[in-house]
């Protein structure tokens, strides 16, 4: 088996709603819905918690995830890039450890309706397509092709991107996908030496709308509430 680091990045200046990751949800802090699946999938022997809050840190600990370094401010900043961020634990825990990691799989505290199925799953696809990096996604709403508009500084509006022939059907569009921020992997070399998240072998795991909500307002908290208890009432 391969050697793979989990890595759960949660920092504690969430300013669309106030310490998100540690918030109640249906009965429990957010954050523990994506350690409890990483410890299900089974895929991993450490789950890594990279967070600048004690109080984030302890409720990790308490659902059985490892703590063994406090986020820099830099890292821990609004301006400090994901990627950065990722890599940074990536890094870390091959020293804490004394340990050469193969793979990487991110998974993000605010996106806990994903099931343990998307991440074995998804790995399994990165793995048969020997992709690089893989990214998950839904299929969009809006098509950039068809219904998404833009406007420039004169406030002209137009197609946020137009194809040499007018369609007109937005199923006729080239099929595109909001990204969900749900399941980022990396093959070690990539994580350590790419700055991008698009690359020539980039992979991408579709998942339904229903599993793809990432929370960063208040209503989304709202909402995958409210699915969480039709789910368990069904």
């Amino acid at each position: 088996m391969k050697n793979i680091l989990c890595t759960i990045c949660a920092r504690g200046g969430s300013k669309g709603v106030k310490n998100k990751n540690i918030k109640e949800l249906n009965g429990k802090p957010l954050i523990a819905y994506t350690i409890e699946q990483a410890k299900e999938s089974k895929l991993f022997d450490h789950i890594v918690i990279s967070t600048d809050s004690d109080d984030i840190a302890k409720v990790a600990n308490e659902y059985g995830a490892e703590v063994f370094f406090k986020r820099s401010e830099e890292m821990a900043s609004d301006t400090a890039g994901k990627l950065d961020v990722i890599r940074d634990a990536f890094m870390r825990s091959e020293v804490h450890y004394n340990k050469t990691f193969d793979y990487q799989i991110d998974l993000d505290a605010t996106a806990p309706l994903r099931d343990v199925g998307d991440i074995i799953n998804s790995f399994k696809q990165f793995k048969e397509n020997n992709n690089d990096n893989l990214i998950t996604a839904m299929p969009s709403r809006r098509s950039p092709y068809f219904n998404l508009v833009e406007q420039d500084k004169a406030g002209k509006i137009y197609l946020s991107k137009k194809l040499d022939s007018n369609i007109v059907r937005r199923q006729d569009a080239p099929k595109s996908y909001d990204m969900n921020a749900s399941i980022y992997i990396w093959k070690r070399e990539v994580i350590l030496n790419e700055n991008s998240l698009f690359l020539e072998k980039t992979g991408l795991y579709v998942m339904p709308e229903e599993r793809s909500i990432d929370i960063d307002t208040e209503l989304d908290y709202k909402f995958v509430e409210f699915l969480m208890k039709e789910n368990n009432n069904a």
